[in-house]
């Protein structure tokens, strides 16, 4: 088979597979995911093929490419596009592998001097510094609207164009100047994308490095898969003592400096280790309201009666006629008093 059309069939399946999954309404299935994988797949072989048989070098310009072959310049495209919907692998590791292969694609347009001066300028400062790399860098936001407001005329008019071109009349479809302007048009579409998607994987990137690192999955809470492993890598049946100490966290209480990395608590027998095995989960009263009165009143807290008139009433001595008569006179103001203010008298505030 000829080199060409071994790529021609090679690409034309890749197409094929890769244009199935425009239509799939979640990405997230197995069944799509499986077709991805071989979209991506045949894309690799593709790219393998193309670089096997030098269909690109170095030394040519644009106008040395053959106007078929210049489909095949989107190889890497397509593929990066499709890697960036991976489900299946590491973020991180998707998000640089597609970063490479566009960064791939671009060096390939670099080499025929197909990027525009936007572009290249464009290019040159994701070089600089591919982690910051970021379409509105300016701080001025007058600035970054204006930027963000022409790529997107930019893209609207690179769309119009390449619409047009590919519904252009039937007999001037087989005109090759014009197959390479629709070529031409959708490359630079392409790389339109090609920049919002570096953007897109910088800022990812950034936001994954702020995040925790995924903690261990937890072990099933089936009683035979609750058992913890010991240090000779077997499972063990012996019952981990954060569950009887109240504390669900797994891994080790100390650092290697000393420093306790959780809250524990120190047991000072086995026996009280083995009571706390199927006890409540709430705190049980530990004596009856009596024994607690009882206690209280030993300990002092409790005061019987209201002081010193609390106590049983002392008994008069009938020969003391000078005490005798401090209690008639204290009986007689008494009621003198009572006589003077009758019951409610004081009472005035709410009467109408």
């Amino acid at each position: 088979m000829e080199p060409e059309t071994s790529i021609r069939s090679c690409f034309a399946s890749a197409q094929a597979h890769r244009k199935s999954l425009e239509n799939s309404p979640d990405t997230t299935t197995t069944q799509y995911q499986e077709n991805l994988q071989a979209a991506i797949a045949s894309l690799r072989e593709c790219r393998n093929l193309a670089d096997r048989i030098s269909l690109f070098s170095p030394n040519e310009t644009e106008d040395d490419i053959a106007t078929l072959d210049l489909q095949y310049i989107l190889i890497d495209y397509y593929l990066a596009e499709l890697t960036l919907k991976d489900c299946v692998s590491s973020r991180k590791s998707v998000l640089e592998m597609a970063r490479r292969t566009y960064e791939r694609y671009l060096g390939l347009l670099e080499n025929y001097g197909m990027l525009s001066k936007a572009d290249q300028k464009l290019h040159e400062r994701f070089l600089d510094n591919r982690s910051e790399f970021a379409l509105l860098s300016s701080s001025d936001l007058s600035a970054r609207r204006d930027t963000k407001i022409s790529r997107l005329k930019q893209e609207q008019e690179l769309k119009l164009k390449l619409e047009h071109l590919k519904h252009v009349p039937i007999p001037l479809q087989d005109d090759d100047t014009m197959i390479r302007e629709v070529y031409l048009a959708e490359i630079q579409l392409c790389t339109h994308h090609t920049f919002h998607a570096l953007d897109m994987i910088a800022q990812e990137i950034k936001i994954l490095a702020l995040m925790p690192p995924t903690p261990p999955a937890e072990l099933p809470a089936d009683e035979r898969d609750r058992k913890i492993m010991n240090g000779d890598g077997y499972y063990s049946d012996r019952l981990d003592p954060s569950y009887l100490l109240g504390n669900s966290k797994r891994g080790p209480i100390l650092s290697k400096d000393g420093k306790p990395l959780q809250p524990f608590t120190l047991l000072d027998s086995r026996q009280r280790l083995r009571d706390g095995v199927f006890r409540p989960d709430h705190s049980l009263p530990t004596m009856t309201i009596d024994e607690y009165l009882a206690e209280e009143k030993r300990r002092g807290g409790i005061v019987d009666g209201g002081g010193s008139h609390s106590g049983p009433p002392a008994e008069i001595d009938e020969g003391d006629m000078e005490n005798a008569d401090q209690e008639t006179m204290k009986a007689r103001e008494w009621d003198d008093f009572k006589e003077q203010n009758p019951k409610g008298s004081g009472n005035t505030l709410n009467r109408g």
